[in-house]
């Protein structure tokens, strides 16, 4: 009621919109693709869109979120151009991952230039997650003995070698000195995944991100070693940054929607003006805060261009890593 009450503001906008002549367009059927199994940050994301348009009044149909995994959002990538360019009631999440796989060509024949993106309505940021029975008690505790046996410690994430999840952990090996070539690592089909494998023992480390960590804490089960941040994140200030550990290492994951390349210009107008009023609300402030997100706020043109400007860094850094860009 709180979120109907303060966003009644945006109904009177879109009256106002209408008399002028500006064409607005609902969406009957809204869906939010997660380009990944349940339960990891692609599904956080949507689910995140789900309450906030659907308690801010902004939907008279309920959104549906739908599972589209594999290639860590490539099938889901290029599902939407090839096959559903123009439905207007879809959009998709993305996150930094979905920039660093363009930028190696990890979604074949497409680039950062073949959809609409839409909106960035939160940022989160990487980890550095054992067990909370784990020997390792920090995050030079992990690295000595990465250092001293690479093949003896075990790294799972979402996504295979060049994804983003290996970059977090390649990188902080490589700030310490050891060959990030050497590491053990192993790749899962999303975070969930990589979560319940670090949880029943079948990997040591998970390189993943502060919002999983957050959601797991709370259970006694998982010790965050490192936060991948220039400053500690509220709900995790117990743990130190990897750069107050020594390592200097910052990831920061943005995450938000797109949608086809054809969806009609009133349509994606109605996104557009939709998310910025349902960005500047404070009851968004709540329910980003309650998925472990952190505010960032882009939409339209300014996201675009942030899009680029992180695929092209991107591409940069996946050359020093010696990764294939397409």
């Amino acid at each position: 009621m709180m979120l109907k009450k303060t966003l009644l503001a945006a109904t009177t906008a879109v009256l106002a919109s209408l008399a002028a002549g500006v064409v607005h367009a609902e969406p009957a059927k809204p869906e939010c693709i997660a380009p990944a199994k349940p339960g990891g940050g692609f599904d956080l994301t949507c689910k995140l869109a789900q309450s906030g348009l659907q308690e801010g009044g902004f939907l008279k149909a309920p959104m549906r979120v739908t599972y589209m995994p594999g290639g860590i959002g490539a099938v889901a990538y290029n599902t939407v151009i090839a096959n559903r360019p123009a439905e207007v009631g879809t959009i998709v999440a993305f996150s930094g991952g979905s920039f660093l796989n363009l930028a190696i060509g990890k979604f074949g024949k497409y680039d950062e230039n073949d959809v609409k993106w839409l909106a960035a309505v939160g940022a989160d940021y990487g980890a550095i997650i054992v067990r909370a029975d784990s020997p390792f008690q920090s995050l030079k505790d992990l690295i000595d003995a990465t250092k001293a046996d690479p093949g003896k410690v075990v790294y799972g994430a979402g996504g295979s070698v060049g994804s983003q999840d290996w970059m977090k952990s390649a990188l902080v090996a490589r700030e310490a000195g050891v060959n990030y070539r050497n590491m053990r690592y192993v790749a899962f089909e999303g975070s969930g995944e990589a979560m319940t494998a670090l949880l029943g023992g079948h990997v040591q480390a998970y390189s993943g991100d502060a919002s999983d960590a957050a959601a797991h804490i709370g259970g006694g089960r998982i010790r965050v070693l490192a936060v991948l941040a220039r400053e500690r994140v509220p709900g995790l200030e117990n743990v130190p940054t990897a750069i107050e550990q020594g390592y200097n290492v910052d990831w920061t994951i943005a995450r938000g929607y797109y949608v086809g390349p054809k969806v009609a210009d009133a349509d994606y107008q109605w996104w557009l003006k939709t998310f910025d009023t349902l960005l500047a609300s404070p009851e968004f402030d709540k329910l980003r805060a309650e998925r472990g997100l952190f505010p960032f706020n882009l939409t339209g043109d300014a996201l675009t261009a942030y899009v680029q400007k992180e695929v092209t860094r991107y591409r940069e850094l996946a050359a020093e890593f010696g990764l294939t860009a397409k």
